[in-house]
Order: structure tokens, then C-alpha cells, then sequence
């Protein structure tokens, strides 16, 4: 198959908000892959190739400056081929050698693909074309039951070779995809409440309320004294966190699937704000930083599979092999009871808690009703200083907002300055993106390609989870998963929120 049949489809699939015709343009697309063209179309797709990751940054696709070929002439296995060519790059010339297999792509590919493939690249492919939606499209092209197909993916954690196996595999073999010890399973999410109290009523029973710290997923799987540790993302981190082996190791089992937690903590036991803890855990070099395990779960002890077992009966598996590395909870019925177990979490420094249906199955990979978080939410009024333009489904729309706090005391420039913090496009109405873009080009200071600079006269009120450290930003702190909770008129950009203000969240 032809890239550019991809490139269309993931134009198609990004121009709709509907699931439906999402789910429509992708089955067709994936019923036309001939089965070697499955993985990685799925992987392009997702702007997870199959390689993982292949050594080049913004900076190496930003530089490329190619006359593009007229005609569509790349094939998805072209790409799939180059992209193992610039993974293998390794040692003295690798830069040049990537950069040569990069000069070839982008002059084989015609602009848009060339578009596609730096976005897959950096992962930065925003169709809306997310594993949930694929999931719906391999059902829907293959006619493999879509419990089936779920159930093989959340498994299997490889979304691309469930796709190949249920359009292109043995009858069976979909349904024989199973747990595997050393093969990481998609972890189980959880959904949102806005209190404890309507989190345990949510759940309707007795719940294991759980400290919600801020830290990083974990899943861990130990088979003999081999053992392995996969992020969220189910990336295999194990030479970076030997203390975690350690531990593991240590354990009265010979075969187990533990998922988990990590952070590092600071000399009076309390945790290290979160970005200590990712810039430890992403290092390729160990460092005296420690990070310290806590688990909630465990999906498979010496031969028995338990994530269709009740959590119940999980954590007392948990407690009987890893007492002491247990995250910190209670199971209640009781609201009054799990918002204490709230307000010893915040005490702590942690985010919240974690109320779980004592009765519910591991669900791998779904946000559900059976794992509910509670955080507080953060509010701080905010002045735009810049609009992006959107992509996807918005192009053509001011989208992603640059936002400044008030430097009332001057620390980071003129008194009555703004200092930007971070941005967001998350949040957005389609009655605000119309919005936007027509007021903003009204207040505009300057524009270049891709945003329109505007007067520092809009205030919008932002929630956040929190910050963190930063050296991209002068103040110094960055905005924690900041969405749009309305546009303020009634609020001059003099009464927005300080950077001050901002910075005392630093733990």
C-alpha cells in the first residue's frame, strides 16, 4: 500500500469529530494492508512505529529542506524500512547516517507525507485516531468479536499485532492471546471524581482507598531471578532502576506481574516533587537519586493468572508477598472514613487518593467506573500572550493558547510584566475556538507562521493538577496538564494570578 493512502485517511479521520466515521475510514483502510503491512501502518498511525525510538529530534526533522516529490511513490513498508535503518544507526557517523536516510525520505515523499512522517517521528500525530478507536476499527474490519479484540490487545499491550493476528491470523489464535509473564499488559486507568464521597458512592460498596501519589506507573514482571520493569507506556526500563529489581527480587515468589508506582523521596521520607522523579527514571545513567517501589496490584503470582479475580482477593495476594512495599489505603464503605485516608494523602504531599471497587477485575487498558481518582483541582486566572494555530480538525482556528502569569514584583522583568508559564489547547469549545479565532487577529502585536502574538489583555481561567520546574520558562515553573475552564471579561489582565503565586506550589 501506498503512504499516501495513510496520510489521507489520517486527514479523513482528523477533519471529524464523529467516533463513527473514524472507526469507518480506519477499517477500511486496515481491511486493504496486506498482512505484512499491518504492525507498522498501525504503529504510523498511532505515531508509535514499531522501532520505538530512532535518535532523532525536532531539531534533525526542523532542519530538513527538501524539494518534495511530486507524485506518491513511498509505500508504508518504504517507511517501516527506513525508520529500522535510522534505529539501527549507532556509534561514530551515526548522525550522519541518519541524516542521509532522513534526506532520502523527505525527497522521495511529497509534502504531505513528508507532514505524516516527521509527525510519526516526533509522535506528534494528532488525528484523534487513538488506540480506543483503532481497537473499534480492527472489530469492525476484521468481524473478530470486539470482546475479543480488546481483551488480546490489553494482553497483549501491542495493539498492532492484535490487529495483524485478527485480520490476518489462525482461527483462534486471537482468543488464545493470554497473560504472559514478561510480556507487559496495558494498564488499567482510572476515571475522575470531583470528591471522595461521590467516588465511594460511584463505586456502591466497599472500596480499597488508596494514597493517589505523584509519581510514575510501574508493572513489573519477575520470572525466576529474571526480572523486568515497563513503564505506562510499557517501555522496558529495567537497567535504569536496579533498586527496583532489587526489591522485586527479594520477594517470596518465583513468578509474579505487580502493578505499581515509583518515586524518589527526599531526607525526611517526604516525595521529591514529580519531575525529580521522571528526570531520574528516564535517565540512561544511574544516579543518587533512589527510587522507591509501591504497589497496588498483582496480576499473576507462580503460575495463576489473577486480573479476572476480584481486587479483594488480589490485594490479599499482594499484602501475603509484598507487605511492605504496599501503597497506603484502607478498604471502607465509609465516606467519612476514605476522606481521612484524602486528607492523610494531601498531608503527606501526595495528590489524592484512589478509590477502587473491592469486587472489580482487573481491566486492562479501560477507564472506567472500578478505579476512580480524586485530586484537588487547581484554578488560577492566567493572560493570554500568544494563539497557536490549530491542526487536524481545527486548521484554519487560533487553537493553543500561550499563557502568562503577573510578575507584580518584577522578579522576572518589568513590575506588572507577564511571565509565560506553559500552554494549553485542551478544554476548547468549538463555540470558543470561533471565538477565538475571530478576536484574537483583533489584539494581534505581531504573527508568525504558525501563531498570532497579541496583547496581554485576556484573562482565562486555567485548571491545573499542579507544576513543576522548568528551564524552558523564565519564572521558572510550568503549568501541569492545564486545560481551559472559561475566558474571564469580567477580570482585568492586573488581577490575574502571580507567578509567585505559582511558584509557592513547588514543593
Amino acid at each position: 500500500m501506498l503512504l499516501h493512502e495513510l496520510v489521507t485517511t489520517t486527514e479523513t479521520v482528523a477533519a471529524t469529530s464523529s467516533r463513527l466515521a473514524k472507526i469507518d475510514a480506519l477499517a477500511t483502510l486496515l481491511s486493504r494492508l496486506a498482512p505484512e503491512e499491518i504492525v507498522p501502518a498501525v504503529g504510523f498511525l498511532v505515531a508509535k512505529p514499531r522501532q520505538g525510538r530512532l535518535g532523532v529530534g525536532w531539531r534533525g526533522v526542523a532542519a530538513m529542506d527538501a524539494d518534495h516529490s511530486a507524485q506518491p511513490t513511498l509505500t508504508v513498508l518504504d517507511l517501516d524500512t527506513a525508520l529500522e535503518r535510522l534505529a539501527a544507526a549507532s556509534g561514530a557517523g551515526s548522525v550522519g547516517t541518519r541524516r542521509a536516510e532522513l534526506d532520502g525520505l523527505a525527497v522521495r515523499a511529497t509534502a504531505p507525507e513528508w507532514d505524516f512522517i516527521s509527525r510519526v517521528i516526533l509522535g506528534e500525530l494528532r488525528t484523534g485516531a487513538l488506540e480506543g478507536v483503532l481497537v473499534d476499527a480492527v472489530t469492525r474490519a476484521s468481524g473478530q468479536p470486539a470482546t475479543t479484540v480488546r481483551r488480546a490487545a490489553m494482553l497483549s499491550g501491542d495493539l498492532g499485532e492484535t490487529a495483524r493476528i485478527a485480520l490476518a491470523g489462525a482461527d483462534g489464535e486471537l482468543a488464545a492471546v493470554g497473560l504472559l509473564v514478561g510480556r507487559p499488559v496495558m494498564p488499567m486507568l482510572a476515571s475522575t471524581a470531583g470528591s471522595v464521597a461521590e467516588a465511594v458512592a460511584t463505586v456502591a460498596g466497599p472500596a480499597s482507598v488508596e494514597f493517589k501519589l505523584d509519581g510514575a506507573r510501574i508493572q513489573v514482571h519477575r520470572a525466576g531471578e529474571e526480572v523486568q520493569v515497563f513503564t505506562r507506556n510499557l517501555a522496558d526500563i529495567t537497567h535504569r532502576v536496579p533498586e527496583i529489581v532489587e526489591v522485586v527480587r527479594s520477594l517470596p515468589v518465583r513468578d509474579v506481574i505487580l502493578d505499581g508506582e515509583t518515586l524518589s523521596l527526599d531526607a525526611d521520607g517526604a516525595p521529591r516533587p514529580f519531575q525529580d522523579t521522571m528526570a531520574r527514571f528516564g535517565s540512561e545513567t544511574i544516579s543518587s537519586t533512589a527510587l522507591r517501589p509501591w504497589f497496588f496490584d498483582v496480576l499473576h503470582i507462580d503460575g495463576r493468572d489473577l486480573i479476572d479475580e476480584p481486587l479483594g482477593v488480589r490485594l490479599q495476594e499482594l499484602e501475603r508477598i509484598a507487605s511492605d512495599w504496599r501503597i497506603p489505603g484502607v478498604v471502607t464503605a465509609d465516606p467519612v472514613a476514605a476522606d481521612q485516608v484524602s486528607r492523610d494523602a494531601l498531608a503527606a504531599g501526595h495528590e489524592g487518593v484512589v478509590v477502587k471497587g473491592i469486587d472489580s477485575a482487573y481491566a486492562a487498558g479501560r477507564r472506567g467506573k472500578s478505579w476512580i481518582k480524586v485530586k484537588p483541582v487547581l484554578t488560577y486566572d492566567l493572560v493570554v500572550l500568544a494563539v497557536e494555530w490549530g491542526s487536524g480538525r481545527r486548521t484554519g482556528q487560533l487553537s493553543n493558547l500561550h499563557l502568562g502569569a503577573l510578575d507584580a514584583a518584577g522578579d522576572y522583568g518589568p513590575p506588572g510584566g507577564f511571565v509565560m508559564v506553559g500552554k494549553t489547547f485542551k478544554g476548547l469549545t468549538d463555540e470558543l475556538l470561533r471565538w477565538q479565532t475571530e478576536y484574537f487577529p483583533s489584539i494581534q502585536t505581531g504573527r508568525s507562521d504558525y501563531a498570532v502574538h497579541v496583547r496581554p489583555v485576556t484573562v482565562v481561567e486555567i485548571a491545573i493538577d499542579g507544576v513543576q520546574r522548568s528551564t524552558r520558562y523564565p519564572g521558572g515553573v510550568a503549568l501541569r496538564f492545564a486545560r481551559v475552564k472559561g475566558y474571564r471579561p469580567d477580570k482585568r489582565p492586573d488581577e490575574a494570578d502571580t507567578i509567585q503565586s505559582l511558584r509557592e506550589l513547588l514543593r
